[in-house]
């Protein structure tokens, strides 16, 4: 069977109407693709976007790019798009970089993030996304650990660049800059490329992707992925995002992180849609808004600090009756956020979960519409054999029983999986244990089946002889209607071991106070149980977050930890359960 004929089905199966039928046809095709071996060879960009989206659909639009501030856009067809990324390839090759070299993107939220990405697929060349917020300890790192054989940047980062050059002693072939600088080559120089370009021999199982990981556990790590575990692997993400041919699809994420590659680029040209891309220095609620309005966007993802502001506004003033489905992604969202969110667009927010090591993993599919359970991240893809471990190793059958998230590869081993954690043979050993690969998350599964999130394995706060997950605590908080947003981790104590913290982000017209704090604390005594209770609250007006959006609850314990160290006072807008004699009879 050729390759293309895989996507073709994928393309046929999202086009369904009959929920019942797409299932059975989904669970067909990924028991089909999981066994079938694959080819010795494959290049996506050259059999997928070329010899199936441009023969095809060449002058559908593969690409909408706007800048949310200043209103300006851009569209690329499909020829368009692959006509750029072989001018790219074809600028790389004179410059010495071929097949196996590797390219570090530093680029923001523009037009050329896709070209370049396509470059490299389509050469066989590894790319390194790179935040555009890395500080200069940050990229010697990365440079050290994996020395740039060519960049690309923007003009703004070039002197960042050009430093942690100097300091690593390494020496790039090529530097392009979207823009000027003297010692770069000026990306416009590429328009006088030729803009067809062969495609490499690329191996199934030739690297092609370098991720940097986000470090919210410790030092980033290496995620390695190849010529088939995104392009192939990436089918169970745009079958769980649902995306049709006909869809216009935004996912909001900056490049330099896995999902921007997930839904910005993998979801949607998989399938021949129409991919999107909005440019922001911050995000601006309203603005984001309306740029998915005139876009007409019909399939949007975006991360929990996207949807907790979207629900804050007036949405009514926006005109969103394009939008056929919404999805969340980065961290499971609290059921509050879902169901406000229906109520003011009529769209439920399908909750999905992976990591940069996977694709989409698990989730909450289409078929799902009407029969999803707030709060439920939903249910592992057909790709996937996910299972639930014991703390010793056990697989765990009994419903509601909290264990580590795990890739049993007994039976397969995923295609959407990564290969290796590059260079560090000790980190792999440490998470591929006898049969399975452990993602570091906890989850629990109810009795029907469906699958709820518990926490990062680090973040599980351990309170006398009890286990808290961070995110049932945190839900918990947000139902309050003054809390925009809630981070729980576990502070040092000598006599629980751990308490359960709650930091607090006010909604707007809200103060702190021990009144409010006391009406948390209450708030709290009616959802949880007894050993799930926040014992202190603070009050800030941020939390630190990843790129993506996720909270760093590392760093949060390790402000904590130092803080006690060093005497532990309490901080001006910091509350403890124990001094509110209010609260002694209640569930103490």
């Amino acid at each position: 069977m050729g390759m293309e004929n895989l996507y073709k089905e994928v393309m046929d199966l999202n086009m369904m109407d009959d929920n019942d039928q797409k299932e059975a046809v989904a669970k067909s095709f990924f028991e089909k693709l999981n066994f079938m071996p694959l080819p010795d060879y494959f290049n996506w960009a050259e059999e997928i976007f070329e010899g199936l989206h441009v023969k095809e659909r060449g002058d559908k639009k593969a690409l909408v790019w706007a800048d949310i501030h200043t209103k300006e856009s851009k569209s690329y067809t499909y020829k368009d798009f692959a006509a750029r990324g072989n001018q790219c390839l074809n600028s790389l090759r004179k410059a010495g970089v071929d097949k196996g070299s590797n390219m570090y993107m530093m680029l923001p939220i523009i037009p050329e993030t896709w070209f370049a990405s396509y470059a490299c697929v389509k050469g066989g060349i590894v790319a390194v996304p790179t935040a555009t917020s890395m500080t200069m300890r940050e990229l010697e790192f990365r440079f050290q650990t994996y020395p740039p054989d060519c960049i690309v940047a923007a003009e703004v980062f070039t002197d960042l660049i050009d430093d942690a050059i100097k300091a690593n002693g390494v020496n790039p072939k090529i530097k392009l800059v979207i823009g000027s600088k003297p010692g770069w080559t000026s990306y416009s120089e590429l328009e006088k490329e030729k803009t067809e370009a062969a495609a490499a021999k690329t191996k199934s199982n030739d690297l092609l992707f370098c991720f940097f990981t986000s470090g919210t556990t410790g030092l980033p790590k290496r995620v390695g992925h190849t010529a088939t575990s995104y392009p192939v692997g990436h089918l169970s993400t745009s079958v769980i995002t649902g995306i049709r041919t006909d869809d216009i699809h935004h996912n909001l994420s900056a490049p330099g992180w896995a999902k921007w590659a997930w839904s910005s680029f993998f979801a949607p040209l998989n399938l021949g849609a129409t991919a999107t891309g909005f440019n922001f220095k911050a995000l601006d609620g309203a603005a984001y808004l309306e740029a998915l309005s005139a876009h007409k966007v019909s399939v949007f993802c975006a991360p929990p600090t996207a949807w907790r502001m979207f629900i804050g506004m007036d949405i009514s003033k926006y005109d969103l009756s394009s939008l056929r489905q919404s999805i969340g992604a980065g961290e499971p969202l609290n059921p509050e956020v879902i169901s406000q969110w229906k109520k003011l667009t009529g769209t439920e927010i399908r909750d999905f979960y992976g990591q940069t090591e996977s694709t989409a993993m698990i989730g909450n599919p289409p078929w799902m519409k009407g029969k999803m359970r707030s709060g439920s991240f939903g249910y592992p893809s057909y790709m996937y054999d996910v299972v639930l471990l014991t703390d010793d190793g056990k697989e765990i059958t009994i419903p509601d029983e909290p264990g580590h998230i795990a890739v049993r590869l007994t039976k397969w081993r995923s295609i959407g999986l990564f290969t290796e954690y590059i260079g560090n043979p000790e980190k792999m050993a440490g998470v591929f244990i006898d049969g399975y690969y452990y993602t570091g998350d906890r989850a629990s599964f109810d009795a029907d089946g469906y699958w709820w999130f518990v926490g990062r394995a680090d973040d599980v706060i351990k309170s006398s002889d009890f286990r808290v997950g961070p995110f049932e605590v945190e839900s918990a908080m947000i139902e309050h209607v003054s809390v925009q947003e809630a981070a729980v981790v576990g502070v040092p104590d000598p006599q629980r071991h751990q308490l359960v913290k709650a930091y607090i982000i006010l909604k707007n017209g809200y103060q702190p106070s021990r009144e409010l704090a006391l009406e948390l604390f209450q708030h709290s005594i009616k959802i949880l149980a007894k050993f799930k209770i926040p014992r202190i609250i603070e009050f800030i007006p941020e939390l630190p977050k990843t790129i993506s959006g996720k909270i760093r609850r590392v760093q949060l314990r390790e402000v904590e930890t130092e803080r006690i160290s060093q005497g532990g006072e309490a901080k001006p807008m910091e509350f403890f359960y124990k001094d509110f004699p209010e609260l002694s009879s209640k569930k103490e």
